[in-house]
Formats: C-alpha cells, sequence, structure tokens
C-alpha cells in the first residue's frame, strides 16, 4: 500500500469525504458499494479512504463510476485500480486521473478497456 502513498498526494477519510460531499457517512458508503467511488484501507489503523482527486466540486467525478466499472470488468480489485489510475503514463499529459479531470473520458476507459485483453 505504500505504493499508493507515493502515488497519492492527498487521502480522505469516510467522515471527511462526507462532509465535503455535504452528506451522511452511510451514503458515502453506498457510493462505494455502487462503484462511484473507490476507497482502500491504510495506515496502522486500517482506516478506508478516498483519494480527494475523486471528487470534483463536492462531488465524485462523473466519469469515474464508468471507468471505475470498466476496470473492474478486467478485474482489477481497488488497490490495483487506484495504482492505474494515479500512475503516470508516458502517452498522457500525466495520470490517467488527471486526464479524467481534464475531461478525456473515451481515452481513458478506452485504455481502461484494452487492460482486460
Amino acid at each position: 500500500m505504500n505504493d499508493l502513498d507515493d502515488l497519492v498526494d492527498e487521502w480522505l477519510t469516510l467522515p471527511a469525504v462526507a462532509e465535503r460531499m455535504d452528506l451522511e457517512v452511510g451514503k458515502v458508503r453506498r457510493l462505494l458499494q455502487d462503484g462511484g467511488l473507490v476507497a482502500v484501507r491504510r495506515g496502522e489503523r486500517n482506516v478506508l479512504s478516498v483519494p480527494a482527486a475523486l471528487l470534483k466540486d463536492g462531488e465524485p467525478l462523473p466519469e469515474l463510476r464508468g471507468t471505475l466499472s470498466v476496470l473492474s470488468d478486467a478485474g482489477f480489485g481497488a488497490a490495483e485500480a487506484l495504482h492505474w489510475l494515479f500512475s503516470p503514463d508516458d502517452s498522457l499529459p500525466g495520470t490517467p486521473i488527471e486526464a479524467l479531470r481534464a475531461g478525456h473520458k473515451t481515452e481513458i476507459r478506452r485504455r481502461a478497456q484494452a487492460l482486460a485483453f
């Protein structure tokens, strides 16, 4: 998991995500279950945490749900999906998550689909 800590600048606990989204923690947990967000357990206390970059303007990135679904279909678990999203890609100006945030959903999903083959 330390590898992910090297890739992700800011992590949020579920209560912090709930506060940013102005929701109850239970609704954040439901978003995790429904694939609208992704989280991993980290730290000494094994706290469920979400990368802050997955939120924009107090909401999950709209492009995230479909991308997470494609990655899941390719056999990626939460940690693997986050690793892929936050790892630098020489063929992109940055990382897949930065490309998603910049509106390049189609290209990122195409690349995620290619991972399944």
